[in-house]
């Protein structure tokens, strides 16, 4: 059994009698991200793809400006009771100085923060203004997205515990799909691929999640300069409020051969 899942035993009720078996699960386990030796944060992951998310993430904290930033990461410390490596703590050097930041990280949901004060931080932030709102995307190839992205979830079939995140040409073609226990650790591993493809700043792709379209999904699209965000599930006021005033597509219910375009429709056609 991979690190991704495991097996735990459970009992299953059904109308026709119980049953103990085993059960495939998503794992879940933190990741200790260290600067120069420096604990920064610690997040809750799906190990696998963690140097996609360390870059995406670092990247949507505004940390680094490119993959070039980083010159080394390198598991470290971390140990069970066996002395082996969990591959739990990671270890960055980068090229230049950084200041660790003070407060909570804005990716974890604006906590603390009112809505205004967030879309203002979004706002000083981002390097990569958004192309101007003119078609894309055929509405008939952004439809059919959703599903490319769940036959790409293998361990979703295996679980049904993950999110996962993809991103697409206009013309549907397929470029990176993670999966990920939290909805923003997939979107961090996709753009923390992209950086490393030297494909930031996105301007020609799509991103499309398999839940809800939050603050943080819409903000981390935004930094990175995709202009296209389709989800499966809705999206939140606050994000809808980011995309409108970042000049963000949002589409949310993107499910068969219907969709709810929030903001900027006139990147889809027809």
């Amino acid at each position: 059994m991979s690190r991704v899942t495991a097996r735990r035993r459970m009992r299953r009720i059904t109308p026709s009698g119980e049953i103990t078996r085993p059960d495939t699960l998503a794992v879940e386990e933190p990741l200790e991200i260290r600067i120069r030796g420096e604990s920064l944060t610690v997040t809750m992951r799906t190990p696998g793809n963690d140097i996609d998310l360390v870059h995406g993430f670092l990247f949507g904290e505004s940390l680094i400006a490119d993959a070039a930033d980083i010159h080394t990461a390198r598991y470290c410390a971390g140990t069970d009771d066996a002395g082996h490596n969990t591959y739990n703590v990671l270890d960055l050097g980068l090229t230049g100085p950084v200041a660790l930041p003070s407060r909570p990280f804005l990716t974890t949901g604006a906590c603390g923060l009112c809505g205004r004060t967030a879309l203002d931080e979004v706002r000083q932030r981002s390097r990569h203004p958004l192309p101007p709102p003119e078609p894309l995307v055929e509405a008939a190839v952004l439809a059919r997205l959703p599903d490319a992205l769940r036959r790409r979830q293998s361990v979703f079939d295996a679980t049904g515990g993950l999110h996962a995140a993809g991103l697409f040409t206009t013309t549907g073609d397929i470029l990176a799909v993670r999966e990920d226990i939290g909805r923003h650790n997939a979107v961090d591993k996709v753009i923390g691929w992209a950086l490393r493809e030297n494909r930031i700043p996105a301007t020609d792709l799509v991103l499309v999640v398999s839940g809800r379209a939050s603050f943080e999904l819409a903000q981390k699209a935004v930094l990175a300069g995709i202009p296209i965000l389709a989800a499966v599930s809705a999206p939140s006021s606050l994000a809808v409020d980011l995309a409108a005033e970042s000049g963000l597509t949002l589409a949310g219910f993107v499910r068969g051969d219907t969709m709810n375009i929030y903001t900027c429709p006139e990147r889809i056609k027809g």
